[in-house]
């Protein structure tokens, strides 16, 4: 019996095996949290967008901030954005040549996304983090003159 424990002590047959064993759950968290990551961050550029579309909107002459704040919500939905989307138009007053200032609107974006990291691989472990991130984007344009 002794013979042969030192035989296996000896030999490393399956130690390959072993390895990805341990390595492969820790890779799929891994590349499945970069995934979530950019879904976020597709998102995020989706609202920066948005918002650069709802200052443009209200920078122009015979629209309003509600026309604005429309057209955010429009450019997100069909970004592919699903749940609440917060536009708010401020006026503000913007540095002009010769120490003047211009006025200008701030179009400013808030969304809450909501993830479950590492998606639903999560759900064979017991379920995952999940939490939430409030993402919010601002753009600021002059006021365009007719």
């Amino acid at each position: 019996m002794a013979r042969l424990i030192s035989h296996f002590r000896r030999k490393e047959d399956g130690a390959e095996l072993i390895e990805m064993a341990i390595v492969t759950p820790l890779l799929l968290f891994l590349i499945l949290g970069i995934v979530d990551f950019g879904f976020m961050f597709q998102r995020f550029v989706v609202l920066t967008n948005a918002a650069a579309e709802g200052a443009r909107v209200a920078s122009l002459p015979g629209y309003v901030g509600a026309d604005a704040e429309d057209r955010v919500r429009v450019y997100a939905t069909n970004g592919g954005i699903t749940g609440l989307v917060s536009p708010v138009a401020t006026p503000v007053s913007l540095p002009g040549v010769g120490g003047g200032t211009w006025p200008g609107v701030e179009m400013t974006v808030t969304h809450v996304y909501t993830f479950n990291y590492i998606g639903p691989i999560a759900t064979f472990f017991g379920g995952g983090p999940g939490g939430t991130v409030t993402l919010r984007s601002r753009a600021t344009m002059r006021r365009q003159v007719p």
